[in-house]
């Protein structure tokens, strides 16, 4: 059975959505408008996430 690829550390906006299970735009969005506060870097036009700032994002909208 193969296995599931690792996801990187560092993901741009596109593969970060799809980590999360979110469109580009919807992340695009969140940012423009400081509706949540996930973590992102910008290095010229291009937005990149890490990936334990989506996980701790995830994590902290868990419902216990």
């Amino acid at each position: 059975m193969p296995t599931k690829p690792k996801p990187k550390e560092i993901m741009n906006r596109k593969e970060a959505a799809a980590y999360i299970n979110y469109a580009p735009n919807t992340l695009a969005t969140w940012a423009c408008k400081k509706r949540y506060n996930l973590k992102y870097f910008k290095i010229g036009r291009a937005i990149r996430y890490h990936r334990s700032d989506l996980d701790r994002f995830l994590e902290d909208r868990l419902i216990k």
